[in-house]
């Protein structure tokens, strides 16, 4: 094909047409896309599709679209839009790279009057979108790996106190690359529990209902939020949540619920917090040795707003400094 010459009058025959190339998201719901995108397909003279199964092809159908399965190549598909006609292709999930690169290739040789280009999305992802993509595969994983389809939730617990910690760690640190690698792992934790939750063949549930029930957790304990309530002050939400918790739980004892398995400081701290909050009176108990003091500091610490956990943390990493600046290795 002969580049137009400048100046020269382009006749409707020798019109160079249009190319849509519209792309849609595989985690949105097919059939819903953009009315731009609805209004190109309906006003194409032709439109295209590689993928004979692409999931909007039924809906484009229902809608009166005519779609053809084809897959030109860049100059064949400039042929295709000569007249001045407009070709609608609807990409695959790769995006037709192969079709964009032709078609950059002409344009750049200076040597064919290209149509008119457009990229139009079709439909967007939403925020969250991703998470989709994350049970995908983590399904595809618990059903195909050796070791993930064996995996069980005993068999995973340890790995979920290592990522909390590894993620407490990036915390500290203020490593914004290392924060976002470890949320990522402990989301991996829960994603990875809820799939093989869905295998109990008594009480099963899936990630959707892990993510529902937080949703109406979160929903229910802020009804300074999502109702009548109001709360102007930190203060004013944590006597909410604490509130609506014990409506929830109807709890005993103020310990019901305070896992006996986490690191002894936190325990103490967590147990010192659940007695000040109920507004008892308890005193320490009386006893020799360094557990009770320790216990004494920690209720002491908390008290004062401190997490005796993670100060004593940050002072073992000073120690764990003064360690290797003795051995010649500070930095």
């Amino acid at each position: 094909m002969n580049a137009t010459s400048p100046g020269a009058t382009t006749s409707p025959e020798a019109a160079p047409g249009r190319i849509v190339l519209l792309t849609t998201s595989h985690r949105v719901a097919p059939g819903l896309l953009s009315w731009p995108a609805w209004q190109a397909l309906h006003a194409a003279d032709r439109v295209l599709c590689a993928d004979g199964a692409h999931p909007q092809l039924p809906y484009l159908r229902e809608a009166g679209i005519t779609v053809e399965e084809a897959s030109p190549t860049a100059e064949e598909l400039v042929d295709v839009c000569a007249g001045g006609r407009t070709v609608v292709v609807v990409a695959t999930g790769e995006g037709e790279p192969a079709l964009t690169d032709g078609l950059a290739r002409l344009a750049g040789s200076g040597r064919v009057h290209m149509p008119e280009l457009e990229l139009l999305p079709a439909s967007y992802d939403l925020p969250g979108a991703r998470l989709l993509d994350l049970v995908q595969v983590m399904d595809r994983i618990r059903a195909e790996c050796p070791w993930s389809s064996q995996q069980t939730h005993k068999g995973l617990a340890k790995y979920g106190i290592e990522e909390a910690y590894e993620l407490v760690e990036a915390i500290e640190d203020g490593d914004r690359d290392e924060l976002r690698e470890e949320l990522g792992d402990v989301l991996l934790q829960v994603v990875f529990h809820a799939r093989i939750a869905e295998e109990d063949s008594d009480t099963p549930f899936s990630i959707d209902d892990v993510a529902g029930g937080i949703v109406t957790k979160l929903i229910h304990r802020h009804p300074h939020v999502f109702g009548d309530e109001t709360a102007t002050t930190p203060e004013e939400v944590k006597a909410h949540w604490l509130r609506t918790k014990a409506m929830e739980k109807q709890r005993t004892s103020v310990t019901d619920g305070v896992p006996l398995g986490q690191p002894g400081l936190a325990l103490a701290a967590k147990l010192a917090s659940r007695v000040r909050t109920a507004g008892l009176e308890v005193p320490l108990p009386a006893g020799e040795g360094i557990g009770y003091e320790l216990l004494a500091l920690a209720v002491r610490a908390e008290a004062a707003g401190v997490d005796p956990e993670a100060a004593l943390r940050s002072a073992a990493r000073t120690y764990r400094d003064a360690v290797r600046a003795a051995e010649g290795l500070e930095e």
